[in-house]
């Protein structure tokens, strides 16, 4: 799949020269296949699948058991879903993060040497995007010193979260100004169709600035340490300087059409649903609001006994006790949702809107928290396809109450299939409230944080302990600087 997409995005066709008589040995023994300054613009399209693919799959492997979307069934072991975590549940995210986050330096000095300044501003907002997801997963990673293997470093330091942070917002306002939106792209741009539209360069501006509302709402506890608050105010009431999502047709996402190079992530769709159900908390919680996209999501359950009949939409208690006895076989996940064509979601406006909506609520910022509810509710429907049904809010599950528990449990169905962000919503704020049915390990207690994989633990231990006494430990339920 790598070498395709990257075999589909390398200029090809290089010129070859005649070796004459007097060439030194140097350039006789120079390799002309290889591209030893590649142009800045062959650096975005294999970062934008591939991330984008491995935040689908960390959504479809990790969140959804995790957050109570799926789980293994039937499986009375210590699975995922039971909060049994390893020092490989994130191995591959961590292994892949790096693997890209090096592509993206590499692309950000050549825009720099070229003097793009567009790839520049789209390098520093990949790389806050993919650092973001890192640090919110493991608390302090390498950061200042990753990717310089090319310099002599080999060991980078564990950088604390509070700086990476601090980094990467001011990168996110750098990148702001440094765009020229009448300037297209000189490649191919797989999130905004940039090299074609200059609109795309404005959509890019906006997916800058929206991010900087993610991470600044994920650190309001640490508003007066950093600038919390004053930085939120300068986006929202600046919104010429800074503008952000207006609508779905704006929202970062990578379209997957199904034809080569851009393949579905997962190869085969059964390997989607083979065991696994959906959960009862998340199927409840649509079937409660009258959710038109019940048939997107889920199949429905059956009866065991004959014939075996449909009996509506009906998941599995995730957690449930041992030794349960189940009468039907659960509903379980939509084979469509891995099979092109298909939006991978990685930052919807639906999500801004909730964002807008909890900063309203708690005063941040001036605006009608239930306008803002509204409208990501609207969103979230309408991003799949699907339309919003005359008097949904008379229902009184989902009609705004007033309450951060109601803004989030939206937002919750908001970010399905948003690589991780249910899981860090839930350990910011504690909502949606998921149930206990029995069988959680770790007392039941979300897991704040995946332990360190073991490339780290081994290739750079002297950092990694010093990381680990940093954090105080390096187990799962260390709360990182945001959350404390």
């Amino acid at each position: 799949m790598k070498k395709s997409i990257f075999k589909y995005f390398i200029i090809a066709g290089l010129a070859f020269t005649a070796v004459s008589c007097d060439r030194s040995f140097d350039e006789i023994n120079l390799d002309d296949s290889k591209i030893y300054e590649p142009e800045v613009s062959s650096f975005l399209a294999p970062v934008q699948y591939n991330m984008a693919s491995v935040g689908y799959l960390r959504a479809n492997d990790f969140t959804f058991d995790i957050m109570q979307v799926s789980l293994d069934f039937p499986n009375e072991g210590n699975t995922l879903s039971r909060y049994n975590i390893t020092e490989n549940t994130g191995a591959g995210f961590w292994n892949n993060s790096y693997k890209w986050t090096k592509q993206v330096y590499d692309m950000k000095k050549a825009a720099v040497e070229s003097n793009d300044k567009n790839y520049e501003a789209i390098a520093l907002i990949l790389n806050a995007w993919i650092y973001s997801n890192l640090t919110d997963t493991y608390g302090d990673v390498p950061f200042s010193e990753a990717s310089r293997l090319d310099e002599g470093i080999s060991q980078p330091k564990f950088d604390q979260q509070k700086n990476i942070y601090i980094q990467l917002l001011d990168d996110l306002k750098k990148a702001n100004s440094l765009f020229v939106t009448t300037k297209p792209l000189t490649g191919t741009d797989l999130f905004y169709n940039a090299g074609n539209d200059t609109n795309g360069i404005s959509n890019w501006k906006k997916f800058g600035n929206s991010l900087s509302l993610r991470l600044l709402t994920r650190i309001l506890k640490r508003n007066g340490e950093i600038n919390v608050h004053e930085r939120i105010q300068e986006i929202i009431n600046n919104p010429s300087t800074y503008p952000i999502f207006l609508s779905n047709a704006e929202s970062t996402k990578l379209n997957i059409t199904g034809a080569a190079p851009l393949m579905p992530p997962i190869a085969r769709p059964q390997d989607f649903t083979t065991g696994r159900a959906a959960s009862e908390f998340f199927v409840e919680t649509l079937k409660a609001n009258n959710d038109p996209r019940m048939s997107m999501f889920f199949s429905q359950a059956k009866n065991i006994a004959p014939p075996q009949a449909n009996i509506g939409y009906k998941g599995a208690p995730t957690g449930y006790a041992y030794g349960t006895v189940f009468n039907y076989q659960p509903s379980n996940m939509n084979q469509n949702l891995a099979k092109g064509p298909l939006n991978i979601l990685i930052l919807p406006y639906a999500e801004v809107q909730f964002i807008l909506s909890e900063l309203a609520f708690k005063g941040i910022i001036s605006g009608n928290a239930q306008t803002f509810y509204e409208n990501g509710v609207k969103a979230t429907i309408e991003q799949w396809g699907a339309a919003m049904p005359a008097n949904y809010f008379a229902n009184p599950n989902v009609a705004y109450n007033g309450t951060l528990e109601r803004i989030m449990l939206q937002k919750y169905v908001a970010l399905f299939f948003v690589d991780q962000q249910q899981w860090f919503e839930k350990r910011r704020t504690g909502y949606p409230v998921l149930p206990n049915n029995g069988g959680l390990l770790n007392n039941g207690i979300m897991p704040s944080r995946l332990m360190y994989p073991p490339n780290p633990r081994v290739l750079n231990t002297t950092n990694y302990q010093a990381a680990v006494q940093q954090m105080g430990g390096d187990n799962i339920n260390i709360k990182m600087w945001w959350n404390q």
